[in-house]
């Protein structure tokens, strides 16, 4: 949301403000540092160990305060996070106009990704202006028939690598300054997704395990969520390994340019799905079924599942078969040309009579 909150401060006829939720705040506080962003409201919900019961009413308890002071003419929520749905339904409550940023990715399985897949979906069910990234989002929405307009947008995350790719970054971690991309195949993993806690997470470290073993010249940096549950099963399983180098997690800048820098994404991730084609990264994506099915289709992404063997063989194909990494390596990436912030602001200034023209949507 960072670079579609500079490119509403910029139109001379919206007034806009910024409310966090204030979960995950070391990540939080170095994404509004970076984008030299200032909060107007911070609900602070953020405690240990909380459940989504918690985050959820707790979200829902602040933003009474919030649009009871704002009275804003429309909200803007992104994504399929609990904090995204609870925005959305205070906004509900209160009668406020909703516009949902990301709108229309779709698994059809309500336990996969959870509980990611039923937010997005009651989301759309509240929102009056839904920001779809791509054509196959939008036509999601059209079937299922949701009130409002629909827009073609392409994604903000694109958007967001035009400020933070630097070729000349350096990294607050030592250890990715030492690297040797030049010379070394770096292999970039992130993996936390609650639907694969327990066996599919052990599953996909001791993959990495037996990947890295099998080709002495690859190194992976593995930025290990602060979840408890996942750093016990990471730690458990590949704190020893050789060459696996597992680090605390990385700024939004940070993690552009480590992928920017390496040969090949491994994530349950999904906004990296989007992010790592634009960088001309393969990623093969850590989970049975993905909302991204435009990425597959491309050929930037493949789904590689969560067992041991095939998400071996997967990551051996692309190590081992330069066609086979050139070709998606060279795929277009089906999610932006990183104007998304653009045609969304034109969107809302439309549909307020503030522009004569509807913007045109992202092919």
């Amino acid at each position: 949301m960072a670079p579609l909150v500079m490119e509403l401060a910029a139109h001379p006829k919206i007034e806009s403000l910024c409310c966090l939720t204030g979960q995950h705040r070391e990540m939080l506080d170095s994404v509004m540092e970076i984008f030299r962003l200032r909060a107007d409201y911070d609900l602070d919900i953020m405690e240990q160990r909380q459940t989504l019961s918690k985050i959820t009413t707790k979200t829902l308890l602040g933003m009474d305060g919030v649009l009871e002071e704002a009275r804003p003419d429309l909200i803007l929520v992104h994504g399929d996070t609990s904090t995204t749905f609870s925005g959305a339904l205070s906004a509900f409550y209160h009668q406020v106009p909703i516009g949902h940023v990301e709108a229309g990715l779709r698994t059809y399985d309500k336990y996969s990704p959870y509980p990611e897949e039923m937010n997005r979906v009651l989301v759309s069910r509240l929102a009056d202006l839904h920001f779809a990234p791509t054509r196959a989002n939008a036509e999601n929405l059209r079937r299922e028939q949701v009130q409002g307009e629909i827009f073609v947008t392409g994604n903000t995350a694109i958007d967001a690598m035009r400020t933070t790719v630097r070729p000349d970054f350096r990294f607050s971690t030592e250890l990715l300054n030492t690297l040797d991309f030049a010379h070394r195949r770096v292999i970039v993993v992130t993996c936390h997704r609650r639907e694969n806690y327990g066996a599919p997470m052990e599953n996909i470290m001791h993959a990495i395990a037996d990947v890295v073993a099998g080709h002495p010249d690859v190194e992976v940096v593995y930025p290990v969520h602060l979840s408890p549950a996942v750093r016990q099963c990471v730690f458990g399983i590949l704190g020893q390994t050789p060459r696996v180098h597992l680090i605390d997690p990385l700024n939004v800048e940070e993690m552009h340019n480590l992928m920017a820098r390496c040969c090949l994404v491994m994530t349950d991730s999904g906004g990296l799905q989007e992010e790592a084609p634009a960088l001309g990264k393969p990623v093969l994506v850590l989970r049975k079924e993905t909302e991204r099915p435009e990425a597959v289709a491309a050929g930037t992404a493949r789904l590689a599942g969560v067992e041991r063997d095939e998400i071996v063989r997967l990551a051996g194909q692309l190590l081992d078969d330069p066609a086979e990494y050139g070709k998606m390596a060279r795929a277009v990436n089906p999610y932006g040309d990183g104007h998304a912030c653009g045609r969304i602001v034109q969107a809302i200034a439309w549909h307020f009579g503030l522009d004569e023209q509807r913007p045109a949507d992202f092919a």
